[in-house]
């Protein structure tokens, strides 16, 4: 065969040995239909040129990245994060302006496109610096605190398409822009306010920053004060009891002569609302260890409770001269000590402490026995374990079943004409009054169940509380 031929061999002709096949191996095939220009365009409708040409774009840092991230309309700041130059200690925008007057000594000709409004990064959010910080200071113009956090809001699709652009220019290991935007406003407000010191946990303000209205909301975080109360006459409540003819609305009705409250006073109200005015609070919530019956004295070393001041504007408080504020007001009808500084944590101690307590209670009866027998009779009762079904006066408002409770102790009998009277200690959560007169046999064994007689309460004291 001449090498030199133009003509192409059929491949049949030495596909078996040299023997010239029949078979067709195109036999099968039929024409193809033309495809219009326009079905290729429909095809490719869904991409996007960008897909094609992110991977052209240069990347950060060499100088083309650097170039194309300016004329895209990088602010300073955003040039600093994303470049990859690394100078630790500089501020970014000093880092970027660097970045950017080099970039300009490497091509004079250099500048932002001209179809480009805003940084592509940040939305020029760093050039709102002085005005976000002025609306900080707005927010917490005569609030009281050393200790704040800042928390920032961004739209989710700017998020995202920040991460897109860093990704695009490789600078994916740059500092978020959220991150770096919080750090920027901190530094921008110490300068202004230098007392304040930034933290991650329990500040005593909270600094919610809205990038998309450039709003700011200040949340004052809640005061929290602990002390114990003595309480010296019977019928206050522990906390605000709501009226019930007209459910405490404001204004009040003629049954509750306008207060809208059940009671004229309550240990709430009498410990919280000198402290709301001293620390300038918008409103309060009253936190007891426990609480006695409207009709029963706390008395002893007091009651724990943790007031909550909610959004006060001031925070240093002198405990003593608050204190006798309070025990003068409410002179006779509660006193107060121990006053401290507290927190949020302590407000679950509190509520979730089941402490021992001593009570005196008095009551009366007909027994038939000597007053030997019914000293000896109540004194078998210590050490006792309690079974207790809920009591019928409090069966509205919780879960009727029994309850076991142990009697620590029981001192100081004293038996006089057709009365008693002894101190008990016992678990938290006793129903003492019913130990005494049994609730009609729903609490077993009683005082009435052992001197074989009805007996009734005159009055009943809290002695003391065993929390600390």
């Amino acid at each position: 065969m001449n090498p030199d031929s133009n003509e192409e061999d059929d491949w049949t002709k030495y596909a078996d040995t040299g023997f010239e096949s029949s078979y067709d191996p195109w036999a099968d095939m039929v024409p193809a239909t033309e495809i219009e220009e326009e079905e290729f365009e429909d095809d490719f409708d869904d991409f996007e040129d960008t897909n094609f040409r992110s991977r052209d774009i240069p990347r950060c840092p060499a100088p083309a990245g650097i170039e194309h991230t300016i004329r895209i309309g990088t602010c300073n700041h955003c040039l600093g994060r994303v470049a990859g130059v690394r100078i630790a200690g500089d501020p970014l925008d000093q880092v970027g302006e660097r970045v950017r007057s080099q970039a300009l000594e490497r091509d004079p000709d250099l500048k932002v496109n001209d179809d480009i409004d805003c940084c592509p990064f940040c939305e020029d959010l760093f050039l709102e610096l002085a005005l976000i910080v002025n609306r900080i200071s707005a927010a917490v113009d005569g609030v009281e605190f050393s200790k704040a956090q800042l928390g920032i809001h961004f739209a989710k699709e700017h998020v995202a398409a920040e991460e897109v652009l860093r990704s695009t220019i490789a600078a994916t290991g740059s500092r978020p822009l959220k991150a770096t935007l919080s750090d920027a406003v901190q530094s921008a407000v110490s300068v202004k306010k230098p007392e304040i010191v930034w933290v991650k946990e329990r500040p005593e303000v909270m600094l919610l920053f809205d990038t998309l209205t450039l709003g700011v909301n200040a949340d004052v975080r809640a005061l929290f004060l602990y002390g114990r109360y003595r309480k010296l006459a019977p019928g206050i409540p522990q906390t605000r009891w709501p009226c019930r003819a007209c459910r405490g609305r404001e204004g009040g009705c003629e049954s509750c002569n306008g207060t809208g409250q059940q009671y004229p006073h309550s240990i709430q109200s009498l410990v919280c609302e000198p402290m709301v005015e001293f620390v300038g609070a918008t409103s309060d919530a009253f936190h007891g260890m426990g609480r006695e019956d409207i009709d029963v004295r706390c008395l002893g070393e007091g009651r724990p409770f943790v007031a909550e001041l909610k959004s006060p504007l001031r925070r240093t408080v002198d405990f003593e001269k608050l204190t006798k504020s309070i025990n003068k007001a409410a002179k006779d009808q509660i006193e107060i000590h121990g006053l401290r500084a507290s927190n949020r944590p302590e407000v679950s101690r509190i509520k979730e402490t089941k402490a021992e307590k001593s009570y005196t209670i008095r009551f009366s009866c007909e027994s038939s026995f000597s007053d030997e027998e019914i000293i000896t009779r109540i004194e078998s009762l210590s050490g006792q374990v309690l079974e207790q079904q809920t009591p019928q006066r409090v069966a509205h408002r919780r879960a009727d079943k029994i309850r076991q409770r142990k009697v620590i102790s029981i001192e100081n009998i004293i038996v006089e004409d057709h009365e008693a009277q002894f101190d008990v200690r016992c678990e938290s959560g006793t129903y003492v009054k019913e130990l005494v007169h049994s609730d009609e046999g729903r609490t077993n064994p009683s005082v009435a169940g052992l001197l074989e007689t009805d007996c009734a309460v005159i009055w009943l004291d809290v002695k003391d509380i065993h929390a600390d």
